[in-house]
This record gives C-alpha cells, sequence and structure tokens, in this order.
C-alpha cells in the first residue's frame, strides 16, 4: 500500500525531487549525456543501447519529431565511436494513431542504421500494442533482415507461441533477434502470469527454446536465479557467444553486471536519455510500484 501510495502522488512533486533518484537510471536529457555515458561503459567492455525517451505520443507532429531525434542519434553515435545500437517505442512513432505512418517512420531509422551496420531493437509495449508491434517486426525483418530485432516479454502467456510463429524468419545467416525480459506493465491475469516463480520458470522456457533453435536472444534480467538458469542452459546447447548477450538496465544491479562481464560473458546495457525523462519516470512507478523503495534509498543516501 505504502508503494502504491507513492507512486500514485509522484507525478505531483517537483522535477528536482524526482530527479534525486531517477539520475541513477537516465543519462541525462541532453544526446551528450548518453554520449558520455555510453563511451563510460565501453571502456568498460560494455556495450550500449540507446533509447530516446518519449512514448505514447498524441500526434503525428511529434512522430516526425522523434524520427529526426533517432536519425540524428544514429549518426551521433556513429561520429563518437559508440559500440552500440537503439531501442524504439513504436507508440513514440504513431503506431495507435496511424500503424502505416509509424511503419514508414521507424523503416527510415533502420535503413540510416543498417547503412552504418547497425541495429534497431523494438521494444513491446503493453498488450494492445502487442501484435500491432509483432506485425511492424515482421514486415522490417524481412527487409532487413540483419538489422532488427524485438523484445518479447516472459509474462505474456502468448509469448512462446509467438515466438514460434516467427520462426520462419529465422536463419543461419540472419538470425532472428529477441530481447527477452519479464514485462513491466500492469496486465490482466486472463493473459499473464503473475506469480514471480511462474514468470521465471516461463522466462527459462522461452530462453532454452530459443538456445536450443538458434536464435539470438538478449538475456534481459537482474535477477540472480535467472542468470544462474542462464548460465545452466548455456552450458547446456553449447551456446557460441554470437547468439547471446546479457542485457541490463542503466543503473540497476551494477554488482551482479559487472560478475557476468567478468565472467567472460557479452554485457548490453540499456541507456535511456531525453527531456522526457519525467514522464517515463513516473509512468514506470505507477507500472511498477516496488520502485518506491528506490525513492527512500535515494533521499536518505544522497540526502
Amino acid at each position: 500500500m505504502f508503494n502504491k501510495f507513492i507512486a500514485a502522488i509522484l507525478p505531483y512533486f517537483p522535477k528536482k525531487f524526482v530527479w534525486l533518484f531517477s539520475n541513477s537510471y537516465i543519462s541525462g536529457e541532453k544526446v551528450e549525456d548518453a554520449m558520455r555515458v555510453s563511451k563510460e561503459l565501453n571502456s568498460r567492455n560494455i556495450r550500449v543501447t540507446l533509447d530516446v525517451l518519449g512514448e505514447f505520443i498524441k500526434n503525428l507532429d511529434e512522430a516526425e519529431a522523434n524520427k529526426k531525434d533517432y536519425l540524428d542519434l544514429i549518426d551521433i553515435s556513429q561520429k563518437n565511436g559508440v559500440d552500440g545500437n537503439f531501442s524504439v517505442k513504436p507508440t513514440s512513432f504513431g503506431l495507435l494513431i496511424d500503424k502505416e505512418v509509424c511503419y514508414k517512420h521507424i523503416r527510415e531509422i533502420v535503413a540510416k542504421a543498417a547503412s552504418y551496420n547497425s541495429f534497431i531493437r523494438i521494444d513491446m509495449e503493453d498488450s494492445p500494442c502487442t501484435t500491432l508491434e509483432i506485425e511492424l517486426f515482421r514486415r522490417l525483418k524481412t527487409e532487413f533482415p540483419a538489422n532488427v530485432g524485438l523484445v518479447i516479454q516472459a509474462y505474456l502467456k502468448r509469448t512462446l507461441d509467438d515466438i514460434k510463429g516467427l520462426s520462419d524468419l529465422n536463419s543461419e545467416a540472419a538470425p532472428l533477434s529477441f530481447r527477452l525480459c519479464k514485462g513491466i506493465y500492469i496486465e490482466p491475469e486472463a493473459i499473464s502470469f503473475k506469480k514471480y516463480e511462474e514468470i521465471n520458470m516461463h522466462f527459462l522456457e522461452d530462453l532454452e527454446y530459443m538456445l536450443a533453435n538458434k536464435i539470438h536472444v538478449g538475456i534481459a534480467t537482474h535477477d540472480k536465479p535467472l542468470v544462474d538458469g542462464a548460465y545452466t542452459l548455456l552450458k547446456k546447447f553449447d551456446v557460441p557467444k554470437r547468439l547471446y548477450e546479457f542485457q541490463m538496465l542503466y543503473g540497476v544491479t551494477p554488482k551482479l553486471r559487472e560478475s557476468i562481464v567478468n565472467e567472460g560473458h557479452e554485457m548490453r546495457v540499456y541507456v535511456p536519455f531525453g527531456e522526457k525523462w519525467f514522464s517515463y519516470c513516473t509512468r514506470r512507478m505507477k507500472e511498477n510500484p516496488r520502485m518506491a523503495s528506490d525513492i527512500i534509498k535515494a533521499i536518505f543516501y544522497k540526502g
């Protein structure tokens, strides 16, 4: 109840207060902040995926502006020699307003990334977007087989079937590429698993299917039992490094992240930035009230 109370009132707090805990998880407001953090991570043998914050836009002018931000970001990252790729949220480009406009915007971004032999990850959003985003991914994967991937959420009951449904796109030359995460959105029990043990079981079930079928996977977790479970599966299938990596959020479980890197595994860190950080943080709090404990820690730790 306390966590939910904090989540509900957080949007009414001053931005400076919210930034007190948010700056541990967001690289900053400007692209220069993202470049600085990315280079720091690269220097520690960690790749990045960059994300310009902002989603669920209200008009297509915002979609056009967001596309320009990403096209500029790709060029700037290339000039800075950043070892990383890019994550996009389709609702930032009008998915729920005009899905064809959204497709054209994201196709232009993928084409720009492909010109640098880079890569775009399509984020998975809440359940009204799931089928639309899988369809979007299929169209782009067909045209750009080596330059686009998709996020998959283990807590949705449909997920394993979705993975299998895309398996016709898998090939040795250009494997399917998924980021496998638990999922953060609040979904109805009819379509999602709710219990911790149940979600973890399906996460590892999805992961095993991908590894057994030579699908590239970003193992996105901060949960030690899932990391250990992944180690077991990687050993079981003798998975080459080109077919997997671990992925984490910026600022989260740095000691666990370091231990994975020290074990010799590839690591990629999600680096969000942008002027819309406040709405991102307050929405994340509503989706996951357990983050309230981070606020309390930040207040006492940072004064």
